[in-house]
């Protein structure tokens, strides 16, 4: 039998109302008790009883034992998940940049107090990736896990390729609809998919990465000239973050636009829905697919972790506990296009091999072989305006 869970949470925002509205469809054996929110003069759709700016109302109450944590500060959520999990509070949480910066520290946590954090919502929203790479995928020697990560990249980059938009325009209309923030960095520049990716090695490999060591490259200087370079070799530009494995010894992982072609299972990924595709030893290559934004499709994931600790679940965080878990490593060749003004650029980032060099009065680009490790230690001026990096499949 389940036993009742009594909520307290925090935020009632996007995905808070999308929760909301999920649970008072269902019968299920809890109880919202309070909402701590940041504003207390906003209208909202429920009794203002259940309302209150004063987070000690769920920390301080014995009654309450989970926490749902649906905030957008990331160090005020580590602070109250913290909290509630040394105080024998279960938590769950959509936090993705509060995760992957204390993962190490939040795992120690759950084991000496005997409590349990999941965050299924904070990676792909509907997709169930998190419990798929702890359960199924536990014995698995995954060769890589990758694919769109982001709704709000792949939603500008859908109507930016299948209908002709300005960049500008598809973000702006991504910011209309809720998908992409006031500012879209986050989104954009690559930097939501890097906590990502980082919360989905732990449980792949078994490695706790610091996201700031992973390079990330966004879209935000996508320009035409890239765009009609894709088109003509019938290519689309996706936002890909990428863990691979190599030589069963290190694992290796980035942020890049992608050129990828009509064989690529992420080719038809379209809009705000994201696709993980993991590459395994034994299951060979499985692909998933589902909404990656929204209030619903994250409510979704953030309901499946509260209907699990019902039943007192736990990540397990097994290739953890193996002795051949890999180590993490930036010494990787990527072949790239790189699109710049400054030819020295090209010298500054020592490329290994040079396939292809293209030479216009406006349009400039290089394709060729570069060590992961040479992107990191020049990442500020790849950042410069007239710059566009891109992978090549």
């Amino acid at each position: 039998m389940s036993k009742k869970l009594t909520i307290g949470m925090f935020g009632f925002g996007v995905v808070g109302q999308g929760l909301y509205d999920i649970i008072k469809t269902k019968n299920l054996n809890l109880e919202i008790k309070k909402f701590v929110i940041k504003n207390a003069d906003k209208a909202r759709s429920l009794p203002a009883s259940l309302f209150t700016t004063d987070a000690e109302a769920i920390l301080a109450d014995p009654t309450i034992n989970t926490v749902v944590e649906l905030i957008d500060d990331a160090e005020a959520a580590y602070t109250i998940t913290v909290r509630a999990l040394k105080s024998g509070k279960n938590v769950v949480s959509a936090n993705k940049k509060m995760i992957a910066t204390h993962l190490a520290e939040l795992a120690e946590i759950q084991q000496q107090y005997g409590t349990s954090l999941l965050y299924e919502g904070a990676v792909c929203g509907s997709i169930p990736i998190i419990r798929n790479l702890e359960e199924y995928y536990d014995n698995e020697l995954l060769h890589a896990v990758s694919g769109i990560f982001n709704g709000s990249s792949n939603y500008i980059l859908s109507k930016v390729f299948n209908e002709g938009q300005a960049y500008g325009d598809a973000l702006k209309k991504a910011q209309e609809l809720g998908f992409a923030e006031t500012d879209p960095t986050l989104d954009v520049g690559g930097y939501d998919p890097k906590y990502k990716l980082a919360i989905v090695a732990s449980h792949a490999y078994g490695t706790y990465i610091d996201p700031e060591l992973i390079l990330n490259l966004g879209i935000d200087k996508l320009g035409d000239q890239d765009i009609r370079f894709a088109k003509e070799k019938n290519l689309k530009i996706k936002l890909i973050p990428k863990a691979q494995e190599v030589n069963g010894e290190h694992v290796v992982l980035y942020v890049l636009p992608q050129f990828i072609g009509s064989d690529n299972m992420l080719f038809n990924v379209e809009n705000e829905n994201n696709g993980v595709l993991v590459k395994a030893a034994f299951a060979d290559e499985q692909f998933f697919y589902g909404k990656g934004a929204g209030g619903h499709p994250t409510g979704s994931a953030v309901l499946s972790d509260i209907a699990a600790l019902r039943y007192d679940y736990k990540y397990e965080y097994k290739k953890h506990l193996e002795a051949s878990s890999l180590v993490y490593s930036n010494d990787y060749e990527l072949k790239v296009y790189l699109r710049y003004t400054d030819d020295s650029l090209v010298e500054k980032l020592a490329f290994t091999e040079i396939i292809e060099r293209y030479y216009a009065p406006d349009f400039k680009y290089i394709i060729g072989h570069i060590n992961l490790q040479q992107l990191i230690n020049h990442r500020s001026a790849i950042h410069q305006d007239g710059v566009f990096l891109a992978g090549i499949s």
